[in-house]
């Protein structure tokens, strides 16, 4: 990222890119706005810093056709202390802010800098959007650049077509019926029935019809043959959520089925074949239920062919800008109202979290914000009553995020990434290590 000065008195230009060149800031100086304009692009990654009075084009008409460009490009003012009064009235025009000469190194770094990290999030939202609505495949409805997520994306479009069934793990909110919807919509499958059926929520008195079918008859109520869930999957994909929670009596009826393949309608004496790909998710150890015979052994081996774990959301903080955006543009567009930016504050307090409800409690706050229930991180954070992490937590997740981040900018290129952090290369190498990232893995 770099800046874009403009300054006509050559003491003050040269005195004000050397303040900036020691802060470690790159910056490019000019004599006339005329000079700086053909470099402002959309999207341009710098800001720019513009005296008020210049040869030719003055710097309100050089602010104003940057804005014409790229409406939310910073723009920092330098005014003489009689031009102050003017200089606001630039701000309410969009300027970011102003400096009224005669300024110290620090003010001038000091603003800049602030105006970088404005920049920089504006670029990285924007960034996100873009990698959201041109998303396409699997990599646009599983969100997430961290290691674990890629490696449950290959894993995923390799076993799309296996015909064994899937036994999925993972935490409340973690997306298990998410990552069922991809093995069904990424296999052969695709164009059959994918039927959703959570084992907890059917009453047990009405699940052998709601699930097996029934004939006409075969019960006081009964007027008309009834299609059960397995049957409408058929040449589909069936889903069992939450499959830890099937009373033992009907985990017998299940198992027959999963090693059958056929189903009995109640009321009827004839099989009825089924081809259908089981995926089943829990969120407990099956084997360990198993072995406390809180869950029939049999059914769990029947089960436990292809296994798929699915990390929590603390586990890959990496991935919530990705997400959390995700969700403020989906939230945006549902209510009909314009997705918020997000400042620095909120998505720093969104990365240390520990996220107890998963990706599905960053959705809940998403929404919130959208609808502006809650102001601010603490706001949106106290809803539901979160404990912090410990500051050397926060602080880990945050450095990690930060150096992954650019490890994914300079596709993997240690030294870049060294440069761009200002930090020795021995020590991001033993950060890189601390943290288990891999340069081979943003290459």
């Amino acid at each position: 990222m770099k800046v874009l000065l403009i300054e006509d008195d050559a003491t003050v230009r040269a005195g004000s890119a050397q303040a900036l060149d020691l802060a470690g800031i790159e910056v490019q100086a000019f004599h006339t706005a005329e000079q700086a304009l053909p470099l402002i692009t959309p999207g341009f990654d710098g800001v720019v810093v513009s005296d008020v009075r210049l040869p030719g084009m003055s710097g309100l008409d050089f602010m104003a056709a940057v804005k014409a460009i790229d409406p939310q490009l910073p723009v920092v003012l330098v005014t003489g202390h009689g031009d102050i009064t003017m200089a606001v009235g630039a701000m309410r025009d969009g300027a970011y802010d102003f400096i009224a000469k005669p300024y110290s190194s620090e003010q001038l770094t000091d603003v800049v800098q602030r105006a970088m990290e404005t920049r920089r999030l504006v670029l990285e939202v924007a960034a996100l959007r873009h990698r959201i609505e041109h998303g396409e495949g699997i990599e646009a409805t599983l969100l997430g650049d961290s290691a674990p997520m890629r490696e449950l994306r290959r894993l995923i479009l390799d076993l799309a077509d296996e015909p064994a069934d899937v036994l999925i793990y993972g935490e409340t909110g973690t997306g298990k019926e998410m990552v069922a919807r991809c093995l069904h919509q990424f296999s052969r499958r695709h164009q059959r029935n994918f039927v959703a059926l959570n084992c907890g929520a059917i009453p047990e008195t009405i699940f052998e019809s709601e699930v097996f079918g029934h004939e006409s008859g075969s019960f006081t109520g009964a007027g008309k043959r009834q299609i059960g869930k397995i049957e409408h999957a058929d040449g589909g994909s069936l889903f069992l959520d939450e499959i830890e929670s099937l009373p033992m009596a009907l985990q017998v009826k299940m198992l027959r089925v999963l090693q059958e393949r056929y189903v009995e309608r109640l009321g009827s004496n004839s099989p009825v074949p089924v081809d259908v790909r089981v995926i089943a998710a829990a969120k407990v150890d099956l084997k360990e239920w198993s072995d406390q015979q809180k869950f029939r052994s049999d059914l769990y081996y029947r089960l436990n062919l292809i296994v798929l774990n699915l990390p929590p959301l603390r586990e890959r903080r990496e991935d919530i800008p990705l997400l959390f955006e995700h969700f403020l543009l989906g939230a945006a567009a549902r209510y009909k109202r314009s997705a918020p930016p997000v400042p620095g504050p909120l998505m720093q307090a969104l990365m240390a979290h520990d996220w107890p409800g998963n990706v599905r409690e960053l959705r809940n706050i998403a929404e919130r914000f959208v609808l502006g229930l809650s102001s601010g991180a603490d706001g949106l954070l106290s809803a539901r009553s979160m404990a912090p992490l410990p500051l050397a937590d926060q602080v880990g997740c945050f450095e990690r995020a930060v150096i992954e981040q650019e490890l994914r900018r300079a596709s993997g290129s240690v030294t870049e990434v060294s440069s761009a952090l200002g930090v020795p290369k021995q020590t991001l190498y033993y950060k890189m290590q601390k943290y288990a990232l891999t340069p081979d893995d943003y290459k």
